[in-house]
């Protein structure tokens, strides 16, 4: 599976009630590569549409090398053949998953100091955490800012994910703050239109065109530019458990 990513796009339920989810989704896996994972989630596809989607999204593994990830459903994630489990604080606990998922690394979202030691414990291969700065969808969560990244890292061996209104510009300040990486809803913009059919009046055929700028980029990509990928460092990856000492990098 290679080393783990660094570039998690998270979906939502509204980004996979869209017609077009797989359109999109797969143009953010060939965008991410084997940088970066989209982690599939959602409270309310029905149990059909949600394995439908995942199962597409897992044959696009390999051709891709972006990691698909089931939040929560552990057993679809068997089924398909994720990559990765990411669990939250409703779902199974990391033994139970493990059991039923065999060997498919298993991650945990935490809010806490507490929380992180106590995933890391219970064999958890990385852990997301946040929220670090205010978003929407937490509009009653007070960010719990780079300090709280800063702490986890020194904590724990397994990576952190530092997620919750993580901008690009906030990349750099996050990874001397020793995150291994960051997770984005809202960055990986899932309501942008792809294509729409456009009739031209002057020859009466109708083509497909971009409904925003053809030339742009995913805007996933904005993240990943702005890691200092030619450095070297946060390559490795450690799901092993182990980590560089602290002089070697900010890592």
């Amino acid at each position: 599976m290679g080393g783990f990513p660094f570039i998690h796009a998270v979906t939502n339920s509204a980004a996979l009630r869209r017609k077009d989810f797989l359109a999109v989704a797969e143009s953010v896996m060939r965008a991410l590569g084997p940088l970066g994972a989209i982690h599939l989630r959602s409270s309310q596809a029905s149990g059909r549409r949600f394995y439908d989607l995942a199962s597409a999204l897992a044959a696009r593994q390999k051709e891709t090398g972006c990691w698909l990830i089931v939040n929560d459903r552990v057993d679809v994630a068997a089924a398909v053949g994720a990559n990765g489990i990411q669990l939250a604080s409703h779902s199974l606990r990391v033994p139970e998953a493990r059991a039923v998922a065999g060997e498919i690394p298993v991650g945990i979202s935490i809010h806490s100091l507490d929380e992180a030691v106590a995933a890391e414990a219970a064999g958890a291969a990385w852990c997301v955490a946040g929220t670090v700065f205010e978003t929407p969808s937490h509009a009653d969560r007070e960010g719990a800012r780079i300090p709280f990244i800063r702490d986890v890292a020194r904590a724990v061996a397994i990576p952190v994910i530092a997620i919750g209104g993580v901008l690009p510009e906030h990349v750099a300040a996050l990874r001397e703050a020793g995150a291994y990486g960051i997770a984005t809803i809202r960055g990986a913009v899932w309501e942008r239109q792809m294509k729409a059919p456009k009739t031209d009046p002057s020859s009466g055929e109708t083509v497909l065109v971009r409904a925003d700028d053809a030339a742009a980029p995913e805007p996933i990509t904005r993240y990943i530019s702005a890691y200092d990928w030619n450095s070297g460092r946060g390559r490795d990856h450690h799901l092993d458990g182990e980590r560089r000492s602290a002089g070697d990098s900010a890592e």
